[in-house]
């Protein structure tokens, strides 16, 4: 029972479940989780390493950027099931959203996406 007891102690945090929630999308860089859930870089990395520390999320270093992604996709499945038990919504909202863009090259790219599908689109 210690697995387990590490396991839900480590998910006993908003925060945690936030960030949970926005790794759901795929692997993600601390600047967008800070961007994304509005909390201060120092504040998501604490957060970061406990989630590590308990084995739910590894990281990847590319150049300055340090990538986050869940190691184990059970665990959304786990989470959706404390939803349906508790009657919460389908995604935890953090407690503050900011609307600063991310500066990393990989969020980069996506916004350029949407910038040219959003082009193509109004171009038809």
């Amino acid at each position: 029972m210690e697995n387990e007891s590490k396991l839900f102690k480590a998910l006993m945090h908003p925060a945690r479940l936030a960030i949970l929630d926005e790794l759901r999308r795929g692997e993600q860089c601390v600047c967008h989780l800070e961007a994304f859930l509005g909390y201060r870089q120092a504040y998501i990395s604490q957060q970061l390493m406990v989630l590590r520390e308990a084995g739910l999320v590894e990281d990847r270093r590319d150049g300055w950027n340090i990538f986050y992604r869940v190691t184990q996709p059970a665990l959304f499945a786990l989470l959706d099931t404390a939803r349906q038990i508790t009657g919460g919504s389908a995604a935890v909202e953090p407690a503050a959203r900011s609307q600063k863009p991310c500066p990393c090259p990989h969020c980069q790219k996506d916004s350029e996406a949407l910038l040219i599908n959003d082009q193509t689109n109004l171009t038809r």
